[in-house]
């Protein structure tokens, strides 16, 4: 689904972008719910970027990457995290693209997006090229999310990627393993090992 927000975006480059993990759905500009099996999935387009909530039988997880103040840790290269049955992980990159590439690319993922049935798109004011992209599917037990940032006038484009699984039951007696951020700090266009 592809919408015409009319309103500006308020992360006007890619360093404005955070990441957080738990926050209360915040306003949206346009959603779309997905049922894949026993998940709900809400797509959020938010002015300041985007926000997924997942509600499941075996617990909810809700991801926002977006211009917020607040608590929220600097857009990372990886993170692995379980978020309670739950395996998270989360893979950004940044990529510095020439006038006519970007504008290539911001056609071809629009297209792309816009019209897959799991797929959200807004475009912002001022900019055909100015956009929030969001793309959910359901693989192997796991679902999937990919979305695009895309800021014309630095010719960034931030990417994401997020995989969440039902974590498989521990062997007796073995003890939790820690979440894992990498590369802390502002994603700087390395492509991480879970590639984006």
């Amino acid at each position: 689904m592809l919408t015409n927000l009319s309103t500006s975006y308020t992360d006007t480059r890619a360093a404005d972008l955070a990441w957080a993990l738990g926050r209360e759905p915040l306003p949206a500009l346009a959603t779309l719910d997905v049922r894949m099996d026993r998940a709900n999935v809400q797509l959020r387009l938010l002015g300041a970027s985007h926000q997924v909530l997942l509600e499941h039988d075996r617990g909810a997880c809700s991801e926002t990457v977006a211009c917020i103040a607040g608590r929220s840790t600097p857009l990372p290269l990886g993170v692995a995290k379980r978020v309670g049955d739950w395996e998270y992980e989360f893979a950004a990159r940044v990529e510095l693209l020439a006038p006519g590439a970007f504008a290539g690319r911001a056609q071809e993922l629009l297209a792309l997006v816009s019209d897959h049935p799991h797929g959200l798109a807004g475009v912002f004011p001022g900019s055909p090229h100015a956009f929030t992209a969001m793309l959910v599917h359901r693989h192997q037990g796991q679902i999937t999310w990919r979305t695009w940032h895309a800021y014309p006038q630095d010719g960034q484009l931030v990417t994401t990627r997020t995989r969440v699984g039902v974590r498989p039951a521990p062997p007796a007696g073995a003890a939790g393993e820690p979440s894992r951020v990498v590369g802390r700090g502002r994603a700087r266009g390395v492509r991480s090992p879970s590639a984006v």
